[in-house]
């Protein structure tokens, strides 16, 4: 078993949260001993995963309580828990695909189509989104969306195929293609394509300056490197080889 230390160093939390989560009754220690330490077994460990799990995903601690008093099985508890995390993905695929165009446009000095800033952004998730995508912007570009007359559509078939290209790109990274390898080369044909037929129109050479940018904008490596550990340079290094051949 472990003690409280153990546990904080372990996992990161303090041992001031652990005191309260006590406290509140949402996680107990396995045992007390008479000298009042407090002591933690793996059962112990395992909710205490699933509470963080939770706490990412911005869950109270109020709800965290109320679904672990359901006493799921842990194994339905992780499943339910990999659906909610990448359902999170996929929203912040969404607000990576939406910044990226709307950079595009602004590094060009080009007015973006309010329908085309807000793909797939639903009614009650576009707002809290964009807030955090224009903090982001501000911060770093000194810029922010407008969002007079939006109409934020339901699908975002441009997110979805942007997405399936970084997971088809990471699969090539993780499996060792090289980049000039004519399946890393289709797959950048086939979006490059996508993009000119659904988005806007780039070359090869656009697409670079593209795959350049998420090596220089930390927010955009930093989630293409959570994705693949590499992600970010392959796609440079590939959408150069391909501009080169093509």
């Amino acid at each position: 078993m472990l003690t409280v230390k153990q546990v904080a160093d372990l996992t990161g939390i303090t041992i001031k949260t652990l005191y309260h989560y006590h406290k509140i009754g949402l996680l107990e220690p396995g045992e007390i001993t008479e000298a009042g330490y407090r002591l933690y077994a793996k059962k112990e460990l395992e909710k205490l995963q699933h509470i963080l799990f939770y706490r990412e995903l911005d869950f109270s601690l109020e709800s965290i309580q109320k679904i672990l008093y359901e006493k799921k099985s842990r194994y339905d508890m992780l499943m339910e828990q990999k659906r909610l995390i990448e359902d999170k993905r996929e929203r912040m695929n969404l607000i990576l695909n939406t910044l990226n165009e709307t950079i595009y446009f602004e590094e060009r000095g080009e007015v973006m189509d309010n329908q085309n800033m807000f793909k797939g952004l639903n009614q009650e998730q576009w707002q809290e989104q964009l807030k955090e995508q224009n903090e982001y912007l501000q911060e770093t570009y000194q810029y922010e969306i407008p969002v007079d007359n939006i109409e934020a559509e339901e699908l975002n078939e441009s997110a979805r195929e942007s997405k399936a290209f970084m997971d088809k790109m990471a699969f090539a990274l993780k499996k060792g293609w090289t980049v000039n390898d004519e399946r890393v080369k289709q797959l950048i044909s086939e979006h490059i394509k996508y993009i000119n037929d659904n988005i806007m129109k780039v070359d090869s050479q656009g697409f670079v300056e593209s795959t350049w940018f998420f090596i220089t904008d930390e927010f955009h490596k930093n989630m293409l490197e959570n994705q693949q550990t590499g992600l970010t340079y392959y796609l440079y290094a590939a959408s150069v080889n391909y501009a080169k051949q093509g």
